[in-house]
Parts: C-alpha cells; structure tokens; sequence
C-alpha cells in the first residue's frame, strides 16, 4: 500500500514531470496567461494520461512489442479527440483559447512517457495512481505560473479583479512582460532553481572531468 501510494505522490515534488524530468514545457509556455486554461489545460491532459494509462495497462500483455508504440500513441489520440470534443460542447470558450493546444496533448511526451515506462509494465492500479500523480504534478506547475501570470499581467485571477487597474480607475499598472510566453520560460527557470535549492537532490551531478588537484582536464 506504501509503495503504490508513493506513485501518486512522487510526481508532486519529488520526482515532478516539469521542474525535474523538464517535460511538458510547451503548455507552460501556451496556456498559462490566465487560471482558467491552465486549469482546463490541467484536467484535459490528466483525464487523457488517467485513462490512456489505464486502457494501455489493461491490454498491455496483449500488444505485440513492434506495434506497442503505434498503439499506444492511436489510444491517446482517441481519446484527445473526445476530450476536445467534450470541451467544444460544454466549455466553447476555453475551447477557443486553448486553440491547438489540446490537440498537442497527443505530442505531450509525459503521457506517452508514462504509457511507455509505467503502464505498460504494471497493473492497472498503479498504472492509473502514477497517471494521477503525474497529472497532478503537471497540473500545479502550470497552475502556479498561471497564477502569478495572471494576477501580474491583469492583475486577476480567473477574471475576477484583484488589482484594480489603472485603465478602469485603480492603482494597478499590469506588467505586460508577464502576457508574453517568455515570461512563463523565466518563471519556470525560477521555479526549478527554487526547487532544486531546496532538494539538492533533484539537481543533474557535475559531469565536467576534473585532475586530482581540482583543475578542469
């Protein structure tokens, strides 16, 4: 029970797809000005990586090795469809903010990741709680960015106001820089030195060959 419970909470920090396996970094960069995709963003992707992963370890002893990647790549895509599809008839708006970008879930490497490297070699009930922590662990990066995004870019958050801005008689000036997707890579690079700092653990080993008297060879 421990070991199948660290599957769901490994992702969150320890072993996090973003700020440690640095995957899934273009929705970061994409969807992030504002709470609301990103949380959309959030649960489309988690709901493709829950039951792509289920699915996937389900049928896992019945996949031919030469195919298991074309077929685990026709499962996602399936199901990418149908949550696109779902989001156009219940959530139009976000629908079309999120553009492409949901299509793009299908290319994500942390749910082929995931289908390759977990599901198919466990059962179906780990195979659905590491889906669910690296869901998670993917949804409270792009949250967090999108959080500091927003409020800093429109001074909002989920549109409703925070900092009164200027143009509509508040304090607020918005920091434009924060609307531009360079602003999440800055936010991300920080967030990932943060973390690291903290975990010295999670930081790559120095691979630059040194003598024995410490001089770079």
């Amino acid at each position: 029970m421990t070991r199948q419970f660290h599957h769901l909470t490994d992702p969150l920090l320890r072993d996090n797809p973003v700020t440690v396996q640095i995957l899934g970094i273009c929705s970061a960069l994409a969807v992030t000005t504002s709470m609301a995709t990103a949380l959309t963003m959030s649960l489309a992707l988690t709901a493709v990586l829950v039951v792509s992963s289920a699915v996937i370890s389900s049928i896992r002893r019945h996949i031919p090795s030469q195919i298991r990647l074309i077929l685990q790549i026709t499962i996602i895509a399936a199901l990418v469809i149908v949550a696109d599809l779902v989001l156009q008839a219940y959530a139009y708006a976000i629908s079309q903010r999120l553009s492409i970008f949901v299509s793009l879930i299908v290319t994500n490497c942390i749910v082929l990741g995931r289908a390759e490297a977990f599901a198919m070699s466990h059962p179906v009930g780990p195979a659905i709680l590491d889906a669910l922590g690296n869901g998670a662990g993917y949804s409270s990066i792009l949250l967090i960015v999108a959080f500091v995004r927003e409020l800093l870019g429109f001074g909002t958050l989920f549109g409703l106001t925070v900092f009164p801005s200027v143009a509509d008689g508040g304090w607020y000036q918005p920091f434009g820089f924060m609307l531009l997707a360079p602003s999440a890579f800055v936010l991300l690079g920080l967030l990932v030195w943060v973390l690291r700092s903290l975990r010295p653990d999670q930081a790559e080993p120095d691979a630059t060959p040194v003598d024995s008297e410490g001089a770079i060879t």
